[in-house]
């Protein structure tokens, strides 16, 4: 007996590939950002696949906006230190 549902990983690489078409038109600093993009998605594969949503997007968007969350709060507390500093000068 084979599976009948490929796992999350499988899925989320398909569905990547899909956007294939898309990649390809990026100028080159917009692949970089594709691309990390995707890899974020891949880092949050653990979470997509128990999120058990029949729409493989849906929690590739909240991958994405998980990641850029993540980035901002690190750039918010690098900015305070900095104005932290400036401040103290």
């Amino acid at each position: 007996m084979g599976r009948t549902v490929e796992s999350y990983r499988m899925a989320l690489e398909d569905e990547i590939r899909r956007w294939n078409g898309f990649e390809r038109t990026l100028r080159s600093t917009d692949l970089v950002a594709f691309e990390v993009l995707m890899d974020a998605c891949r880092s949050f594969a653990s979470a997509g696949s128990n999120a058990t949503q029949p729409i493989l997007f849906e929690p590739m968007m909240m991958s994405i906006v998980l990641f850029q969350q993540e980035k901002m709060q690190k750039l918010e507390k690098e900015l305070d230190v900095l104005k932290q500093r400036l401040s103290q000068a």
